[in-house]
């Protein structure tokens, strides 16, 4: 497949050195600040571009010629349902509903799949209805159309869909996320659709969250590197382009972080906290040209999201700089008054969340927005030019998407959904995503004239290698899936049926027969026990205990009690507590949600035709009531200075084992001291010291040893992911800067402080010095 920008040509030269499996192929030479291609790296070269259109007159032009209702109409988001009638594959375009949004209310967004996933030549009806009806209105103002493809298309049927992001995250590869937001743009696209509800950039800290799995992990470097990525996938160089989609940032901000981990319940985050951990990927995306925000449907610190004037306009727009479209979820405006009683009626909160920022209502199933916003702007209590700035925002967004320039979207675009060439970067992104948790006696990979059984509720379920959003909203219908093999029916292909026993043992929550799971484990040289999660989004996923449901565990026992090796494969979304059986059990491998290639991806691992090189974006924790992050206080990193406040959790941020042996040497920090603008290179000697080739990743951390604020154990900086054939040595350069040594100091601004710094990478130690002032 061609570049279709600029974006694609870097990430396909990249893709070249990083991809390759079958020799080392050296770094290229750059000046000295970028001598490794890392993570820095990638964001430097992944900013806005540099150039885009002025539509400023046009808009303004525009505008003079609208009048209220019509502005007003621009704000108005509304679902799919307002327009259609019937179900599932059954639904229709009702014309008379559609001139009532279209023509009537001059309504400026449609969204959603009101059901579930449609053909490509469904969505091209759709909205080619949808537009032909905006052309008749006064002025021909195009309509925008948005959905959620979080990985890949997911409400296009035959798209090609990703593994989902906390499992992009894991792949530690930026320019592999780069590579399949450009598929998923380039799908969703083509069946007409510019505008993507995607990326989730809402850090991965509270692991009971039931939509972690959209998140990039708990690691704010980590976070904002693959969110960049996505962005500039997402938009390309050129977001009018056939290719690209706009990016919609969400939840701006403090979603992800709720003090029960349940969906749309309150936070309570200090604001040192929100801008140490909860900004950074944000700002990132705003800097890398993101069109559109969604805004948070929860509440931090008692104030919601949608009514957070401070947070919605003081930060994200004279902060942060952002310029583009600020929408709100799904009927939030409304929630003001019934969830979180911060209005009295929904007129009141309709000014209160116009008054703090939000351009557009996703309503979106009445007119009441449009009608009240009206009498609101009449009654003098919303200025006339608040909705001037809103509306024309929302029109320049339209004409950076090409809307007033584009007509029917052409039948053909579909010939370029579900190609052979993108699924293979799905299964990419499955084989690097999949971490190797545990081998102990190097039980895997497994001998393929091994007796295996298989058994365990998630081996013989694509829902559960996918996860939610994926063709409906809960990922529930399995009709809608396509005919993929399972990681059932993948080990089969791998070994043959006759070296093959399943037996499910479990469903998700309820026991079957275990004595029958046992006597088979006894009869097999080993067992793979496949544990996890189904389907979930949102509220209908949250859940009161992180501990793997006691059927599951129950199963493992089971098969622990045979006396053979077992491997553990997870297939959740989360991190399940596995603490019951973790140690008897001598191997474990996180999945997470691998999609449609998954089964593929996991039995290329687990009998060696693949190495694994995935590593945990997130913390696994040990108990339910120890939740800490890999960055926590340095007396809470240390079990054996302080026992009773240290933190062992199950598997460390950033771990990952591979089949082969990385030798970390040679560590070196220059200068020896600097003053805070200044520079700290650090050069560091990874060889593959096992006996076939793999990919590293080269995690690089800091920790400042005293500060007026306590500081945490260590924090991630760079990362870099490198492929070294047996015997080979690669010698990586990083460049530290100012960003690196700043925390978020009393004052709620970045701040720099003399003292000593020590730089880890691997089990290698150096430290540097950041001089007084």
């Amino acid at each position: 497949m061609k570049p279709a920008n600029w974006c694609a040509a870097a990430a396909l030269l990249f893709v070249t050195w990083t991809f390759s499996t079958a020799q080392h192929v050296p770094v290229p030479q750059e000046p000295v600040a970028n001598e490794t291609r890392d993570s820095q790296f990638f964001l430097e070269q992944n900013r806005a571009p540099s150039e885009s259109p002025d539509y400023s007159n046009r808009v303004r032009d525009l505008l003079q010629k609208m009048n209220l209702r019509e502005k007003i109409g621009q704000m108005t988001q509304l679902d799919l349902g307002m327009v259609t009638d019937g179900q599932g594959q059954d639904i229709k375009i009702n014309p008379q509903k559609l001139d009532k949004a279209v023509i009537q209310y001059g309504v400026g967004s449609i969204f959603n799949a009101h059901d579930e996933a449609l053909p490509p030549a469904k969505w091209h009806d759709f909205i080619n209805q949808i537009q032909a009806a905006a052309a008749q209105t006064r002025l021909h103002i195009p309509v925008v159309y948005g959905i959620d493809s979080i990985h890949g298309a997911n409400y296009v049927r035959g798209s090609i869909l990703f593994p989902q992001p906390l499992a992009m995250a894991a792949t530690w590869n930026p320019e592999l996320v780069l590579r399949a937001a450009q598929i998923t743009a380039m799908e969703t696209r083509s069946a007409g659709i510019p505008w993507d509800f995607s990326p989730v950039l809402d850090i991965g800290r509270q692991p009971l969250w039931p939509r972690l799995y959209e998140t990039y992990g708990e690691d704010p470097v980590l976070a904002k590197t693959m969110g960049v990525a996505v962005i500039r996938g997402y938009e390309g160089k050129d977001v009018s382009q056939n290719t690209s989609v706009a990016a919609c940032l969400k939840h701006y901000i403090g979603y992800s972080g709720p003090t029960t981990g349940h969906d749309r319940t309150p936070a309570l985050i200090p604001e040192i906290t929100l801008r140490e951990y909860y900004l950074p990927s944000f700002r990132a995306a705003v800097e890398a040209g993101a069109h559109t925000v969604m805004v948070n449907s929860a509440e931090i610190n008692g104030v919601p999201g949608h009514a957070n004037k401070y947070l919605l306009t003081d930060v994200l727009r004279a902060e942060l700089g952002f310029k583009g479209v600020v929408v709100s979820d799904w009927e939030d405006i409304k929630k003001l008054v019934t969830v979180h009683r911060a209005a009295a009626t929904e007129k009141d909160a309709t000014r209160l969340a116009i008054m703090a920022g939000i351009d557009m209502s996703m309503v979106p199933s009445d007119y009441s927005f449009s009608d009240l916003l009206y009498q609101l702007v009449q009654e003098g209590a919303v200025p006339v030019s608040r909705i001037d700035e809103a509306a024309g925002r929302i029109l320049t967004l339209k004409f950076q998407l090409g809307l007033f320039e584009a007509h029917d979207t052409p039948a053909a675009l579909a010939e370029r959904i579900g190609t052979p060439e993108s699924r293979q970067v799905s299964l990419q992104a499955a084989h690097e995503a999949i971490t190797l948790l545990k081998n102990d006696g190097n039980l895997l990979p497994l001998r393929k004239n091994m007796h295996v059984l298989l058994t365990g509720p998630t081996c013989n379920s694509l829902r559960a290698e996918n996860n939610g959003w994926t063709y409906t909203w809960q990922g529930s219908n399995t009709a809608l899936y396509p005919k993929r093999p399972t990681l059932r029916d993948a080990v089969e292909q791998k070994i043959g049926t006759g070296h093959l026993t399943f037996l499910p043992g479990a469903t998700f929550d309820a026991v079957e027969d275990l004595t029958k799971v046992e006597h088979a484990a006894a009869q097999a040289d080993a067992a793979i026990l496949c544990l996890g999660e189904n389907s979930y989004t949102e509220t209908p996923g949250n859940i009161e205990d992180l501990t793997l449901p006691d059927a599951q565990l129950r199963l493992g026992k089971a098969a622990i009690a045979a006396g053979k090796p077992v491997v553990l494969v997870l297939i959740e979304g989360r991190p399940r507590i596995i603490s019951a059986i973790a140690h008897k059990i001598p191997a474990i491998v996180m999945a997470y949600n691998p999609s449609n290639e998954g089964g593929e991806a996991i039995a290329d691992v687990l009998f060696g035709d693949h190495n694994p090189s995935g590593r945990l974006p997130i913390t696994y924790p040990r108990s339910p009531n120890s939740l800490l992050t890999y960055d926590r206080k340095q007396y809470q990193a240390d079990p054996e200075k302080f026992p009773l406040q240290g933190f062992l959790p199950q598997f460390e941020f950033g771990s990952g084992l591979s089949y082969t042996h990385f030798t970390y040497s040679d560590l070196a920090v220059s200068p020896a001291s600097v003053e805070a603008e200044g520079k700290i290179g650090v050069s560091v000697k990874v060889t593959n010291s096992g006996s076939r080739a793999g990919k590293e990743v080269v995690q690089v951390y800091l920790s400042q040893k005293f500060a007026s604020i306590t500081p945490p154990g260590r924090r991630l900086v760079r990362f870099a992911k490198i492929q070294l054939a047996p015997g080979a040595t690669e010698s990586l350069n990083f460049t530290l800067e100012r960003a690196d040594f700043e925390f978020i100091g009393a004052n709620l601004k970045p701040t720099v402080e003399a003292g000593e710094f020590e730089v880890m990478v691997g089990e290698q130690r150096a430290s540097f010095w950041i001089k007084d002032q």
